[in-house]
């Protein structure tokens, strides 16, 4: 998901999302361990989403203390 996107997002629905992602994270953790490749461009796209939306929410935690 773009950085832009995400930005539109109200924070409440970007931490909706980053629970979404985060049980989805586990899921393709649980399946790579037990051999199971295939979800390995998933896994490494969902990090860098996951990355993106807490960046964001730290961005507007920090311009909410400035402000």
């Amino acid at each position: 998901m773009k950085a832009e996107k995400l930005r539109e997002l109200d924070d409440k629905e970007l931490e909706r999302q980053a629970r979404e992602m985060r049980e989805q994270l586990f899921r393709l953790r649980f399946q790579m361990s037990m051999g199971q490749m295939e979800g390995l461009k998933k896994f490494r796209a969902l990090k860098k989403d996951m990355a993106r939306m807490q960046g964001i929410l730290r961005e507007r935690e920090l311009s909410a203390q400035k402000g």
